[in-house]
């Protein structure tokens, strides 16, 4: 297999000096968690550790004192924790759309990196649900989402989007663990094989679920994969396209169009990709995988990115258009809002990440420099980041009435929330990392026959 070895500028890169084999992809795989953690590793893990704690700090404090220790306030009643929620969510699609459109479409370069964004989608998602949920102020009160009965007679309202938020991200999140953990099934299998110790033994066991590697298994494992891809393939669409509607489906100048469905599921496949691009560059280094994660895959995940970066550069301009030519003075006024009113430095900050830079992937030099590839990954993700935060920010905070303009003021317990969540987001992917495998060996090999029997 080509992409295994060398890439296509004809440059060698680390582990690539012999023809791949099964046996190599083991050894490359295994060899992660089966030596002894780096200091590295470690002193990584007590960061995340510790700014994880923080985040549980900051969320006891909102609990006991009331979200008014956050900056949300009239005007802008939504502030960062719906920000930081819609962005971690975005974050968590491009797992889904590698491992089940990919699946589908029968592209073999994702089995090298499916493993790792299904596993960051997870992660995302737990992030994700975190804001939502202290954002109701009386947290002990969340069972009221769910349709059960109760002494007090209290019901969801069904057509409201923020529930509909609560069915889809749950149906989202159950779906893409499941998929996850099927996959995993025949890697579990191989390092209980491997495993030298009796715990390692008797605890991959119990996670491989009695995996032989049978034919009647495998064909088993073959529909239930495809069926799960089937049924993970429209929560792409699905998920985004409800969040959305907690701002379509309003009355607010700036939010009530019926471009944002496609526009939030392009805007959150383009964050996704930049947010494993960003992960697997570091990690493929650290752990010696540029054999197995190849700058070809990694080229054809800039593909996607500068795609979907015209995509949002589109949706931008028809939002204005559409304000300009609908002829209504507070469409207009919302819009040019955002760019010359008092946060005109989030929204050209915005556009510079998501549009101008993402250009770069034009050249083929630039695409597969991993400096560039990285830097651009980065900036695409604190760009969508601000672009979450001009949806919601500079459309609140000038309503109908001037006398209740504002300017939103973050607190240092907004701040101290998000780096907290990045802090639990790095922790679980610090944790993946060392106990389980990060790259679908069973599927790398898979594809591999397919290249030899091409």
């Amino acid at each position: 297999m080509a992409d295994l070895v060398m890439p296509a500028d004809g440059s060698r890169e680390i582990g690539a000096n012999r023809s791949p084999d099964y046996a190599m992809v083991t050894e490359s795989v295994s060899r992660v968690t089966e030596a002894r953690p780096t200091r590295a590793w470690y002193v990584a893990l007590a960061v995340s550790v510790s700014l994880t704690m923080v985040l549980f700090a900051t969320l006891a404090h909102a609990t006991i004192t009331g979200i008014g220790v956050w900056g949300n306030n009239a005007p802008v009643f939504w502030g960062w924790p719906i920000t930081n929620f819609v962005f971690w969510i975005g974050i968590g699609h491009a797992g889904t759309l590698i491992s089940a459109i990919l699946f589908l479409l029968r592209q073999q370069w994702r089995t090298s990196i499916n493993r790792f964004a299904e596993a960051m989608t997870i992660f995302a998602v737990v992030c994700a649900g975190i804001f939502p949920v202290f954002h109701m102020g009386r947290v002990w009160r969340a069972y009221w989402l769910l349709p059960i009965p109760s002494m007090t007679s209290m019901w969801p309202n069904f057509r409201s989007p923020l529930l509909w938020d609560v069915f889809a991200i749950s149906t989202y999140a159950l779906v893409s663990a499941l998929f996850w953990y099927v996959g995993l099934l025949p890697d579990l299998a191989t390092w209980r094989d491997r495993a030298t110790t009796p715990f390692r033994r008797r605890l991959f066991g119990v996670l491989s679920l009695g995996w032989r590697g049978a034919h009647r298994q495998w064909s088993h494992y073959e529909k239930a994969y495809l069926l799960l891809a089937g049924l993970a393939t429209p929560l792409v669409v699905s998920v985004h396209s409800i969040v959305s509607f907690d701002f379509a489906v309003s009355i607010v100048p700036g939010w009530h169009s019926t471009i944002f469905p496609p526009y939030f599921v392009a805007g959150a496949i383009f964050s996704g990709f930049a947010m494993v691009v960003t992960l697997l560059v570091v990690v493929r280094r650290v752990f010696e995988l540029e054999h197995i994660v190849t700058r070809d895959v990694l080229e054809k995940m800039n593909y996607v990115i500068l795609t979907t970066a015209i995509i949002v550069g589109y949706a931008y301009g028809v939002e204005l258009f559409i304000a300009w030519y609908s002829g209504n003075p507070y469409e207009r006024f919302a819009f040019l809002n955002r760019a010359m009113g008092p946060y005109a430095w989030a929204y050209w900050t915005m556009v510079s990440c998501n549009v101008f830079v993402p250009q770069l992937f034009w050249w083929r030099r630039l695409r597969r420099s991993i400096p560039v590839m990285l830097s651009v990954a980065i900036l695409v993700n604190v760009g969508m980041w601000f672009e979450r935060f001009v949806i919601i920010v500079t459309t609140l905070h000038r309503d109908y009435l001037p006398s209740s303009w504002g300017y939103f003021h973050p607190t240092v317990f907004d701040f101290l929330t998000f780096i907290g969540s990045v802090g639990l987001f790095f922790t679980l992917i610090l944790l993946f990392v060392r106990f389980l495998p990060i790259v679908a060996m069973s599927e790398v090999k898979g594809a591999m026959k397919h290249e030899v029997e091409g």
